[in-house]
């Protein structure tokens, strides 16, 4: 059983498709826990009307703090942070928990539109995707079906698609994060604690924290990437919305600010740097 944490501002056309791929293809029972930042177009109330957990938050708050609220109201172990412009693929969850208990992983991603294999097949992912979003959504917007369409179009058959990349990858991971989902056991929270709610950057103070842990204690391993696994990311989907400001903004901080750039040099081997 696994709880599901998602930070939402309006977007109910993507809101509908990544809850209908989640019923979908989801393997195990899950809680769905909703962090709603203030939408005004009824995202909260669709959310709620299909059994998510809603917290309402009275302004637009980081991702981090997101995060955290939602860990405080999950009520299983597993607990998995994913964008709302975020497709999944089927029986990922099965899948997650089968690979990580395999390799002993209590933090692990999956592969995804913003990050796969390699730093060139992760361009190439990136610049298919973008030839094919850009003209699509600003002739036609974030509707449901172009969002489909654009989809449909980049990948032909899903279920066919990320099934043969499980079979070319299977059980293979790889150091690394994208960013726009984790998979986390509750048990790493005790090592290297919640959300960082001063760095944007989220996901990569994680992976940053996770790395150093391993290093320096060595009672858990890196963030890895799953490699046969897939999900689709719409990217930067969210930032084109037109949110307002962060009601925590005074308390952020930049990545650099907090790890200086040696840094890099602990990462090189996973082919991660502080951006």
């Amino acid at each position: 059983m696994i709880s599901i944490i998602t930070a939402i501002y309006n977007q109910i056309s993507m809101n509908k498709l990544f809850l209908e791929y989640l019923n979908r293809y989801t393997h195990n029972k899950f809680e769905l826990i909703i962090i709603d930042n203030g939408s005004t177009d009824g995202s909260d109330d669709y959310f709620e009307k299909n059994g998510a957990v809603v917290i309402r938050n009275e302004a637009n708050y980081s991702y981090p703090h997101c995060m955290n609220q939602g860990i405080a109201k999950a009520t299983y172990d597993n607990l998995v942070f994913l964008n709302n412009d975020l497709l999944v693929s089927k029986d990922w969850d099965k899948k997650i928990l089968e690979i990580m208990n395999l390799h002993g992983l209590e933090i692990a991603t999956c592969c995804a539109t913003d990050r796969v294999e390699s730093n060139e097949a992760t361009y190439r992912s990136q610049k298919k995707w973008k030839y094919i979003r850009n003209p699509l959504l600003f002739l036609f917007g974030p509707g449901y079906y172009n969002l489909k369409l654009m989809h449909y179009l980049n990948y032909g058959n899903w279920d066919i698609y990320t099934k043969k990349r499980y079979q070319l990858f299977g059980n293979k991971i790889k150091e690394g994060i994208a960013g726009s989902n984790v998979f986390m056991k509750h048990s790493a929270l005790d090592k290297i604690g919640l959300w960082d709610i001063r760095i944007q950057s989220a996901d990569f103070d994680l992976f940053i924290r996770a790395k150093l842990r391993s290093i320096e204690v060595g009672d858990i391993k890196p963030v890895n990437l799953i490699l046969g696994i897939y999900f689709h990311h719409f990217i930067r989907l969210t930032v084109k919305s037109n949110y307002p400001p962060f009601k925590d903004l005074a308390n952020i901080i930049s990545i650099e600010e907090k790890w200086d750039e040696g840094i890099n040099k602990i990462l090189e081997e996973s082919g991660m740097k502080i951006h």
